[in-house]
């Protein structure tokens, strides 16, 4: 695996795959590499000959008081997994790197950045498009994976890339969860012994939402409701909890058929997410 923290070098190295006929697949990560990250590459590795992946911890995608120092870096043993598992290039830039002395330009996508985990975390997903605008262009990969778990991420991506002509494929990759149904996280490791019972409740919460509307017994408004209480009494502090339009996030009514539950919830320090699809089309 080659292994570099510059752009020259990742350019060099695609130059040369491209040469050679070579179709190239994109993973970009914040490291701390989990089961989730490595069927990413695992995927991508099914639809291309050559498999880039990227660690940096963006800063300009942490708000005030968010966990961007305190974030877990632990480069040597993600290394070493990337390297099992068969990558053939890592890029590892610095900030200076990614953004130089002076940058000026920011990527964002309108209305859809704004809500849900937008409303709560201002900024978030402007540095979310940018970063990763500036990975595809440096890249400049076929196809780039992405999993579900951050579902509006990976809305924000896609539009970018379909707004701007980015000529790359995204492709999301189902979330990877525990046998409880907790879906992987980085963030997981700064959950407590009693926090990790609990946690796997976010999940819950959101399949007896897709039970509740599959059976359509009751209002949207009512299930969400019904889900706050339960995460609450679970000891949970809900962000949102809302069954939207997989389109364009807003909320859906009993007209739309492809949707997709969100919610975010605090569990002591520890903000998760988490999502699941259903459709109700017959």
């Amino acid at each position: 695996m080659q292994v570099t923290d510059t752009i020259i070098n990742v350019r060099n190295a695609v130059k040369t795959w491209r040469m050679a006929g070579a179709r190239i697949a994109f993973v970009p990560t914040m490291g701390n590499l989990h089961i989730g990250h490595l069927k990413l590459v695992e995927e991508a590795q099914k639809s291309a000959d050559r498999v880039a992946v990227s660690i940096f911890v963006n800063p300009t995608q942490f708000g005030v008081g968010e966990d961007f120092e305190a974030y877990p870096r632990t480069e040597a043993e993600d290394k070493q997994k990337l390297d099992d598992a068969g990558v053939d290039l890592l890029f590892l830039p610095s900030v200076g790197e990614m953004y130089g002395n002076d940058a000026k330009t920011v990527v964002s996508v309108k209305n859809l950045s704004n809500l849900h985990c937008g409303a709560s975390r201002p900024g978030h997903f402007d540095g979310v498009a940018t970063v990763v605008c500036k990975f595809l262009n440096i890249v400049q990969p076929d196809i780039g994976f992405l999993g579900q778990k951050d579902f509006q991420q990976l809305a924000v991506i896609r539009k970018m890339v379909n707004d701007l002509n980015i000529p790359v494929e995204i492709r999301p990759v189902e979330t990877v969860r525990e046998s409880s149904g907790l879906a992987l996280s980085s963030r997981n490791g700064y959950l407590s012994p009693e926090e990790l019972r609990v946690a796997p409740k976010l999940y819950q919460a959101l399949c007896a939402a897709r039970d509740g509307i599959l059976m359509g017994k009751k209002g949207y408004s009512a299930l969400e409701d019904e889900a706050v209480i339960y995460l609450q009494e679970a000891g949970f502090v809900p962000d949102y909890f809302s069954v939207c339009r997989v389109g364009d996030l807003l909320k859906a009514d009993k007209q739309d058929t492809d949707l997709v539950v969100l919610a975010a919830a605090k569990l002591g320090r520890t903000r998760l997410i988490d999502n699941i699809r259903v459709s109700t089309a017959r």
